[in-house]
């Protein structure tokens, strides 16, 4: 069961996930002896140094290969150890697609893949590093379990749940700022939406950078007298079919909000389920279907629209649809 202590800070950069995501392994690897590290030459810029040190016996650094080291992790993974592998999100998840596919999902294999930088914020790495379709890609695959924490505090709760679960996994992952969304003590399951606000005029279903502009946009809406819902939908697959039919029967209009392509991502996969067991009005907030682009964050995100004004101009839309 998830339980949600919202931070009074909500929206506060907070630096470095990278460094959570390490403290963290190095914390499952003193205690589990099967957790090994492989990186693609980005030792440095995911903060791994630290676990290298501590543990080089199981830090593998692949150099520039990522297709190869993922077929590492998955040789690891039939020695029973339980591999995280990292690169950029587009390098591990289009570069490396094939044998996460073959070696990873079809062979049964327990890797867990990181990637990072998501969508805008891959920031001034430009278009060739910014992932608007790295979880389409994974939840394509049949048997990837596809996450996307929100912010460290869910991320040191996820991560030792996807170490001891078995099975294929995708996490894309910040790996500088992120905005603070919970308060220590929060705790969350994989498969299951989390609750942030309950409202009965719509339902926002929002993912990774696009939660905290959600909260600023239930926020303001309260002020129009619009009781909207908010779930943060961390994981994409397996979608919390639960959660989305009981949202398209108890408020009748649905937001998606997400740092991706709408063509593949969140929207569609909740469009899919309602499409097949309660048709019901839908919105979606996200990348329409565009290459990223150089810029900051804050630039980024009035440039393909994954802002709270978006979000809240996608619910005036909605509610208005649902009426009609």
């Amino acid at each position: 069961m998830s339980k949600i202590i919202l931070s009074k800070e909500h929206g506060k950069d907070v630096t470095d996930m990278r460094t959570a995501y390490s403290e963290s392994m190095i914390t499952m690897a003193e205690k589990d002896e099967r957790i090994v590290a492989l990186d693609a030459d980005l030792m440095g810029a995911m903060g791994m140094k630290p676990f290298k040190k501590q543990f080089p016996e199981r830090t593998v650094d692949c150099g520039v290969q990522e297709a190869n080291m993922i077929g590492v992790a998955c040789g690891l993974s039939v020695w029973g150890k339980v591999p995280f592998a990292h690169t950029f999100g587009p390098f591990c998840t289009r570069r490396a697609c094939d044998q996460i596919f073959m070696s990873g999902a079809y062979n049964k294999a327990n890797v867990k893949v990181v990637g990072s930088d998501p969508g805008i914020t891959a920031a001034y790495n430009g278009g060739t590093h910014m992932p608007f379709e790295d979880m389409g890609i994974m939840r394509g695959i049949p048997t990837m379990t596809v996450v996307e924490p929100t912010d460290i505090v869910m991320l040191k709760n996820l991560l030792p749940q996807i170490a001891d679960a078995y099975g294929m996994l995708y996490m894309r992952l910040v790996r500088k700022g992120v905005r603070k969304v919970y308060d220590e003590g929060s705790e969350f399951e994989i498969g299951k939406a989390a609750l942030l606000e309950d409202g009965r005029d719509v339902t926002i279903i929002a993912s990774g950078y696009c939660v905290a502009e959600a909260l600023e946009a239930v926020e303001a809406l309260k002020e129009e007298g619009i009781n909207a819902r908010l779930l943060d939908m961390f994981t994409w697959k397996p979608l919390d079919e639960e959660a989305v039919l009981a949202a398209a029967e108890e408020t009748g209009a649905i937001v998606t909000a997400e740092n991706h392509n709408v063509i593949n991502g969140l929207g569609s996969a909740v469009s899919e389920l309602l499409a097949k067991k309660n048709p019901t009005v839908v919105e979606m907030v996200g990348v329409q279907d565009e290459f990223g682009e150089v810029g900051p964050v804050d630039y980024l995100k009035e440039r393909f629209g994954l802002t709270s004004q978006n979000i809240i101009d996608a619910v005036h839309r909605a509610i208005a649809r649902k009426s009609k």
